[in-house]
């Protein structure tokens, strides 16, 4: 159970991933760009449109990490301790405060996408994205590192 779990929950972390990425880009990005370039394209899709999609898939990664958690601290973090993994176990443990701080900030991360035609909350909406987007980043590869270093549940 633990395994399909842990592949759903990479399967949505993918999906979180991909919005928040091209929606972080997008945000960063002029409006001027070469029409038809590969990156002048990012601003053709609204970012204002990913901002409920993310909102769900975080706190659905949440969620299913939460769960997944229990199964971790139980099987595979003695292992880890025993095979003396400690910066791995340091950089997850971080990875979790981060996951944390990132939950905290989603309500206003949400609010400032609501208004999206508002400039004085471009800034805003540019630095929560910016924060959403390196702590998913983290996330994702620190949990990814984490599950290859033995295997889940092996």
């Amino acid at each position: 159970m633990a395994t399909v779990l842990l592949i759903i929950h990479g399967l949505v972390a993918v999906a979180l991933l991909g919005a928040i990425t091209h929606q972080t880009l997008a945000t960063w990005r002029p409006m001027r760009g070469r029409p038809g370039s590969f990156f002048g394209r990012f601003r053709t899709v609204p970012s204002a449109s990913f901002a409920n999609a993310i909102v769900l898939l975080y706190v659905m990664s949440a969620l299913m990490g939460a769960v997944i958690y229990l199964y971790f601290r139980v099987d595979v973090r003695p292992q880890l301790e025993r095979g003396g993994h400690w910066q791995a176990l340091g950089f997850f443990d971080m990875k979790e405060h981060f996951v944390a701080i990132g939950l905290a900030l989603l309500p206003a991360y949400w609010v400032c996408w609501q208004q999206p035609r508002a400039n004085d909350l471009a800034r805003t909406r540019a630095a929560l994205t910016t924060i959403l987007s390196c702590i998913i980043w983290w996330s994702f590869l620190v949990g990814h590192v984490v599950n290859n270093i033995m295997g889940f549940g092996s």
